[in-house]
């Protein structure tokens, strides 16, 4: 099965109604697409409440890619502000409770930073985070080349195999160490492709200032021969993978959602009717 979706739901004017209010956008979004990543938990843990919130107003069969916490990831520099690395890993966990029980959480994605490279103490991470998030379904994204140079690419798939890990494939530029190449292979019943642009002048930041860069960095639009491949990519996957999550993350300049509904029309999936909502069991004729 092919799930195919956006980074977040705030940012895709093309999917609301003329007079929805920021805090509605998820429903309207999830009109168009069945599955979305969440990306607000990598700055903060998110409350049960927020979360509640959005398990309630999403359909029954609606699913999210929740991206770990930055002091995770090890994105966060300096102290975490918690206790303790296990007090961290309970609270992120215990905030996706909801997720859990309604059946919406697809994926925990662990995006590791680009200068955590391939070493024994980087595995030895991996391994740790494992662990700590059991038994949640981890995915993990590598943003440094060298887990996929020639003397590690197979050791890195069978490691991530043995442990029943989710492989991130990317689309981005290739600029530098900060790169990986794309690497269409599934080491688990699930597959997460997350497509980034190809805006090789972007990719790095070269201003110093992030904000700016981040405008920038996901800007790209798909062509139509780009997205033609992407999907042969994306029917490799399937015969690799029970189901394969697709995420558009070219946002920058708005072109993700345009791009996402060609791609699953190239795929002959039909996306833009309101899915299967939530029964609610006190619910009676109105």
């Amino acid at each position: 099965m092919i799930h195919v979706g956006l980074t977040g739901w705030g940012d895709h004017p093309s999917l609301y109604n003329e007079n929805t209010v920021a805090n509605k956008k998820l429903i309207d979004y999830s009109k168009h697409f069945p599955i979305v990543e969440l990306d607000s938990t990598f700055y903060a843990i998110q409350s049960k409440k927020v979360m509640d919130k959005w398990t309630e107003e999403t359909p029954a069969n609606f699913q999210f890619v929740v991206k770990a916490y930055q002091g995770i990831t090890g994105h966060q520099r300096g102290k975490i502000p918690y206790d303790s690395e296990e007090e961290m890993f309970s609270l992120f966990k215990l905030s996706l409770t909801s997720f859990v029980e309604a059946g919406k959480l697809a994926m925990v994605l662990v995006q590791f930073p680009p200068w955590f490279d391939c070493k024994k103490e980087n595995v030895d991470r991996i391994r740790y985070v494992h662990e700590q998030l059991q038994p949640l379904p981890i995915a993990v994204e590598f943003r440094n080349q060298t887990w996929y140079s020639p003397a590690y690419r197979e050791k890195t798939l069978n490691f991530l195999k043995s442990l029943h890990v989710i492989h991130v494939v990317c689309d981005e530029p290739q600029v530098g160490d900060g790169s990986v190449p794309l690497v269409p292979i599934a080491t688990d019943q699930k597959v997460l492709l997350r497509l980034h642009g190809r805006n090789d002048k972007g990719w790095v930041n070269t201003m110093g200032d992030s904000k700016a860069w981040r405008k920038v960095r996901y800007l790209y639009d798909y062509n139509e021969k780009e997205l033609e491949s992407m999907s042969e990519i994306v029917k490799h996957l399937e015969k690799q993978a029970e189901e394969v999550f697709v995420i558009f993350n070219n946002n920058s300049g708005q072109h993700a959602a345009k791009n996402a509904k060609q791609f699953a029309g190239l795929l002959n999936i039909e996306y833009g009717q309101p899915l299967t909502k939530q029964m609610d069991l006190f619910e009676g004729d109105q």
